[in-house]
């Protein structure tokens, strides 16, 4: 029997999907799931929602539900991180002021001054919950979904003791996509993909063991955004498709993410219309969507009579646990320390690369060097993903300004004076959630 935390389950639809894929596997069953949040009222509806599937289906699993962290902490087997510090409200400032200043953002939560300001909020907050495991659970597996992936990622290795792994589910999802440009069921494909977090590469994409790389070169080829040759399956993918084709290899995350990244394609409206992403108030309008829609989902589902599905989501979470439980052997693509991994990314950064798990836990694979291109589109992130971490790790307010004048999106519109008042401002707005920095 393990323990299993869930830090941010409030978040209700992922905290569903994630507790349906624990209850999928058998060996699972009888665990202890703890869920822990700061709105007890959320807090409370997602833990309605599990203790309604666990009776529906006669599991011996516990629920638990608290708002006291280190309650939920102590003796903990795995903990899994899914937050957002300031909620809507922090994440409606890191959209508007920068848009202000012109700098437009489709999410904002992992470059750009939204990601560098999510990581100054959230890097002083989960640094603090590792300190309390390492009291209270010093052998547990964190396992962080929260972003800025890779800023977090590296200021827990540095700054903390805990075994951990980022997640995220890019790589997994992409392949998905990759099968469908192809035609092939996505069983059958299989590829080899290393880099950074929501940068990362596919070095190989096989089908049936044949390398499909020739088969995406052609169906990308219908594509040609300066002319106008825009099929509707490519609608949405755009950004990716113009960086494939300027780098070589396909690169993992959407590309409304993708497009806050790198300094091309966000520079003017002109370009934004052009490669169909999102402006700041179109991603804000969504996300008030969104999360009407997660709570009338939940609320449905709890009214309901129907039974509610156990059927696997592709995150990796659950799989991890089962196969360490039960000595599986198995395959995720996981964020860890760059010790050597990728011989063409800095020492210590955070990188993403495809990782075996068994009972002993997560082993990280050797990839060597990266083609040169694309160690060097990961390096203009990595930069800022430096700084911005030691920013946060030590409060310091010039260290994220200089971050910004780093990040690429940023610089491909604003002066160094810009980018000075547009930092300021996000400070004393967000004061709240960042208090000690100077």
């Amino acid at each position: 029997m393990v323990k299993i935390v869930m830090i941010g389950a409030g978040s209700h639809v992922f905290a569903k999907n994630l507790i349906v894929d624990f209850l999928s596997y058998p060996e699972l069953r009888d665990s202890t799931i703890t869920l822990m949040d700061i709105d007890p009222e959320r807090l409370n509806l997602t833990a309605q929602l599990a203790k309604k599937i666990v009776d529906q289906y006669n599991f011996k699993t516990k629920i638990e539900a608290t708002t006291d962290r280190k309650e939920a902490l102590r003796d903990a087997d795995y903990v899994v991180i899914s937050i957002r510090v300031g909620g809507m409200e922090a994440t409606r400032l890191d959209l508007e002021i920068p848009a202000k200043y012109g700098i437009e953002q489709a999410v904002g939560d992992t470059l750009g001054p939204g990601g560098v300001f999510y990581g100054l909020k959230h890097i002083p907050v989960i640094l603090d919950i590792c300190h309390e495991m390492e009291r209270l659970c010093p052998d547990a597996l964190l396992m962080n979904y929260t972003n800025p992936m890779a800023m977090i990622c590296w200021a827990v290795n540095d700054y903390s003791d805990v075994k951990n792994v980022g997640l995220c589910h890019s790589v997994q999802g992409t392949a998905r996509q990759l099968a469908r440009y192809i035609g092939a069921p996505p069983e059958e494909v299989s590829y080899w993909v290393a880099g950074i977090n929501h940068m990362a590469w596919f070095l190989e994409f096989k089908w049936k063991g044949e390398d499909a790389y020739p088969l995406l070169r052609k169906r990308f080829d219908e594509v040609d955004v300066e002319a106008g040759l825009i099929p509707e399956w490519a609608e949405s993918d755009l950004v990716r498709i113009e960086l494939f084709k300027a780098f070589g290899y396909f690169i993992t995350e959407s590309s409304q993410h993708l497009s806050e990244y790198v300094p091309y394609l966000r520079k003017r409206m002109e370009l934004i219309r052009k490669f169909r992403v999102r402006t700041a108030a179109e991603r804000l309008q969504l996300m008030d969507v969104w999360r009407a829609r997660s709570d009338e989902q939940i609320e449905t589902l709890l009214k309901s009579e129907e039974k509610i599905p156990i059927r696997r989501s592709g995150e990796y979470c659950s799989y991890i646990i089962h196969c360490i439980e039960t000595d599986t052997h198995g395959r995720i693509n996981g964020n860890v320390k760059n010790t050597g991994l990728i011989t063409n990314l800095p020492q210590g950064c955070c990188v993403e690369v495809p990782c075996l798990v068994d009972g002993n836990g997560i082993h990280p694979c050797y990839v060597g060097d990266l083609p040169p291109q694309c160690a060097a589109l990961n390096r203009t992130n990595v930069n800022v993903q430096e700084l911005g971490m030691r920013a946060a790790v030590n409060r310091d307010k010039e260290l994220a300004f200089q971050a910004l004048l780093l990040d690429p999106l940023t610089t491909s519109i604003l002066s160094i004076s810009e980018t000075r008042r547009m930092v300021e401002e996000m400070f004393e707005a967000e004061a709240e959630y960042l208090q000690g920095f100077k």
